[in-house]
Formats: C-alpha cells, structure tokens, sequence
C-alpha cells in the first residue's frame, strides 16, 4: 500500500512541476506572440500595431539562497533548499569524461558510467537497488558524457536518507557486475548498426570529424572493434582514476533542512579519502583538420539533402560572446535573416539556421544547414554562403538588432525557471572555472551591443574563406552537380567497420 502512496505522492509533485513549467511556456509564447504578430482586436476601436504596444521591462532575476562548503576530503557542495514541492534532487558532477578515454576503446567511459547504476553495488545488487528504488518512486541515475560525469538522484523528502545513502553506494562502492558491461557492449553494438539510418545524424557526426579530425576526442565514433576491446578491469581502472571526493561537485536541491543535510553528506561521503596526487588532466588539443572543400556522403535513397557549413569556433569565455550570440538571433528565429531570405523569399529550405555555437573549455564550432530538396542543393549552399557574406558587409539595421536582442533577453528568464536549473548552472560554472555571475554580465553585455558590435564580430569571427561543406544526399538527384560549388569534391565513405559494406547505386 504505501508503495503506491509513494508513486502516487510522486507523480502528484511532478504533475504541479510540470504545469508550473507549461505555465512558463505559456507565458513565454504570449510575449512572443506580443513582439511578432499583428493583433486586430474587433472590439477594440483604435486597434494598435503590435510594435506600438508598450512591454513593461523583464524582471529583474535573482538567484535563489543557496550555500556552498568543501568538506575535509576536498567535496565541494552547494545546497538550495526549496519547500515548494515535496521533492529532493542532487547531482554530482565529476571531473572526467570521454574525450580522456584510450583511443583503442572509445566506449570506455560510456559504459563505464552506465554500469556504474546497473551493475549494482557492494551493499546491494542490481536488482536490490532497483526494487529499493522503484518502491520509493525514486531513482538513482549514472552517466559520463564528453566533458564529464555524473551521478543524480531524485527522492520524495521523506524518504531522503535511504535514497540518498543508495546513491552514495553507487558512487562510492558499484561492482561493475559483468552480465551487465555484456548487455551495455551488446546495446552499443546495436547502435552502432542502425548509426546511419537518419542522414541528419550522419551529417552531424561526419560534420564533427571534418571540424576536429576523425581522430579526435570531439569527433571519434565508437566501432565494435573498440567496443570488443573494453573489458570489465578498463571500467574498474578508468572508475578509480577520476571518482575521488576532490574531484567531485556535489549539489543538492529541494525540500530539506539544511543543517540535517549537511550532517547526512558528512555520515555518507566524510569518510571517503581524498587522492593527493590527482590533477586536472590535460585536455585534448584542437586544431582544425579543414580548412575548405566540399565533402559528399551519397544517400541514394534519400529525395532531399542534409547540409552542414561552417568551421572551427571558440569558448563561452570570449569577450565577444555576447555580441556574437546577438549575431545568431539576426541569423536565425522567424524574423531572423536566414528563415526570411533561404526559407520565405526563396524558397530553399524546409528548415535553415546559422549559429555561432561555442563550448565550455575548448573550440565549438560556427555551424549553419538546413534540409533542402535535392535539385535545390547547390543554391541552398550559395544562399548561406551569401548570408554569411552579408552579414559581415551589410549593417544590422536597428529593427533586426532590436528583434535579436530582445529575443535574446527574454529567452534569459528560462535558465532560472526553476531552483534545480539554477543550482546546477552554479556548479557548471564551478566545474569549468567560469565565475559565479557569467551569466549576468553575458545579459548585461548582450544589452549593450550596438549594431556595429554585430558587424566587428561577423567580421572577426565569420571566416567564409575557410567554410567546410558537406551534403548528405542522392547524388543523382542533386542537379546541378556539386562540382558548381567547386572543382573537386570529396567523397565520405560512412560503411561501418566490421559490417558489410555499403553499396552505392
């Protein structure tokens, strides 16, 4: 009986999160509405145009109370208590990821993350610790991403302590159990198979290797090969090497007290030696492996084509973000200039964007595509070559730099819709060293770019000299030949290694 109070407890406390999100939404479509769309309200006698309707100014936004503490083992923790709902959720970030994995078992750190949950712990088994769980309608959940790893879980408040001694467990003590890391290898297998079943993903995963190499950490794919090379000792291996409370963020949100909280981490992680010799590990260098050319994966199948231009970008960091960012809203959205020239005018495209998309702590990319229908290829092409163009010779004038800005900074409000958001954007800018407040000097920086900002970093930062190119389509469908783009173009193979070839009609 009281399993099904719990579940229903749960879903109740989720059901009111999600509506106070969708009332968020709601909200933010109206003022969208209110800034793009012409009202004619009949029983209004002088009907105004929507761009004489006076907005009162966005509120001002703050950050809910929070603490943050490092216990004796190096473990920095922040908790925000938030007694809206009776729910309690917590996140640990840590300090690694799959671009440090060997490259002779690109998957390692993958599974080694999935595992982590799956394979059940010291304390309790697989099964155990499912049962435990879904009893409570909680969860524990592991993975390691490109840049790091994390480990959360998610507890109505009353039964914080069991679950959160549960997610301790898989942190501090999981088993790595074999059958488990042979179902992860055999599920990756799986999707290694159907990897080339949709051409956006194959123009998104190409696209990456001509970016930053194939060879490279932000680039390489998992094959079988590198996944019949990761044993369970390589799980065990890469585990011990990264998860130690100095190279953890720990952050807790929710429905608690905090002084008993901070008594609860110190009884479940105060015990967990630090290791002295662990540093941050040198990251991968990145340099672009293109610098031009046009690259063609042949899809005979397919009636349009996936394209993708761009090259090599930067950080979050740069100065010039802010203004680059207002850059990607006069590029892009239903009043942007790409939707309006490429999609409405002439008619090239069933989607279109351009976007400087920085990372965090090494190079993003500037990356712009779109689908398009295959005999309109090679002009969908010319047509972002020449918004790219435009923009860094033809001046925003002051309607587009207004409908970036504006669309920028109301979008703002949505890191913070709820406290869980919030705490965790902290201990992001913790984990790449980014201060506190980047967020709010990036809102005030966004604010006062001018129209000449836009330009001087289109200019600066936009390098059509040295755009890559790549289709994704039928090429005896796409006519004109690609060869208008340039003399020589590239063929990409994308047969699977260790699978049976690809034929090309």
């Amino acid at each position: 009986m009281k399993k099904h109070k719990m579940k229903g407890q749960r879903r109740m406390a989720l059901k009111i999160k999600n509506e106070k999100g969708l009332i968020y939404a709601l909200v933010a479509v109206f003022a969208c509405l209110l800034l793009t769309c012409n009202f004619s309200l009949a029983a209004t006698a002088e009907a105004k145009h929507y761009t004489e309707l006076q907005l009162p100014p966005l509120p001002e936004i703050k950050i809910p109370k929070y603490e943050r503490f490092v216990l004796q083992n190096g473990l920095v923790v922040y908790l925000m208590e938030d007694h809206e709902l009776p729910l309690v959720n917590g996140t640990a970030f840590v300090r690694t990821g799959n671009r440090l994995e060997p490259p002779q078992k690109v998957g390692l750190a993958g599974f080694t993350g999935a595992v982590m949950r799956t394979g059940g712990t010291k304390q309790h088994s697989a099964d155990e610790l499912n049962e435990m769980l879904e009893q409570r309608a909680a969860s524990v959940e592991a993975s390691i991403g490109e840049t790091f790893g994390s480990v959360s879980f998610d507890a109505l408040s009353e039964d914080l302590e069991t679950v959160f001694g549960l997610f301790a467990e898989v942190l501090r003590s999981p088993v790595f159990a074999q059958e488990k890391l042979d179902l992860a290898k055999t599920q990756a297998k799986g999707g290694i198979a159907r990897r080339n079943d949709d051409p956006d993903s194959i123009a998104n995963r190409e696209f990456k290797k001509l970016i930053y190499g194939k060879d490279s950490p932000y680039a390489r794919t998992i094959e079988y090969a590198t996944v019949d090379q990761v044993e369970r000792e390589d799980l065990l291996k890469f585990y011990q090497q990264y998860f130690h409370p100095n190279n953890m963020i720990l952050g807790i949100v929710g429905d608690f007290d905090a002084k008993k909280m901070r008594s609860l981490i110190q009884a479940k992680f105060g015990d967990w030696n630090r290791n002295p010799g662990i540093a941050n590990p040198k990251l991968p260098n990145v340099v672009a492996a293109n610098t031009g050319g046009v690259f063609f994966v042949n899809q005979p199948q397919l009636t349009q084509s996936s394209v993708l231009v761009g090259h090599l970008g930067g950080r979050f960091d740069n100065p010039d973000y802010p203004a680059l960012d207002v850059l990607n809203g006069v590029l892009n959205g239903f009043g942007g200039r790409l939707f309006n020239e490429v999609r409405s005018r002439q008619g090239l495209a069933y989607s279109v964007y351009g976007q400087w998309s920085p990372r965090f702590d090494y190079p993003g990319m500037f990356i712009a595509g779109g689908q398009t229908r295959s005999d309109a290829t090679v002009q969908f092409v010319k047509a972002l070559q020449n918004e790219i163009k435009r923009i860094q010779t033809q001046r925003v004038t002051a309607k587009e730099l207004a409908f970036a800005k504006e669309s920028t900074l109301n979008s703002f409000v949505f890191n913070f819709q709820d406290p869980s958001q919030t705490l965790s954007r902290l201990m992001r800018y913790e984990y790449y060293g980014y201060p506190a407040d980047f967020l709010f000097r990036y809102q005030k920086a966004v604010a006062a770019t001018t129209a000449a900002d836009v330009q001087r970093v289109a200019r600066e930062y936009l390098k059509p000299e040295k755009i890559v190119t790549l289709v994704v389509g039928n090429q005896s469908a796409i006519q004109p030949p690609l060869t208008q783009l340039a003399a020589q173009v590239t063929p990409i193979d994308i047969t699977i290694p260790g699978s049976q070839p690809q034929v090309n009609n």
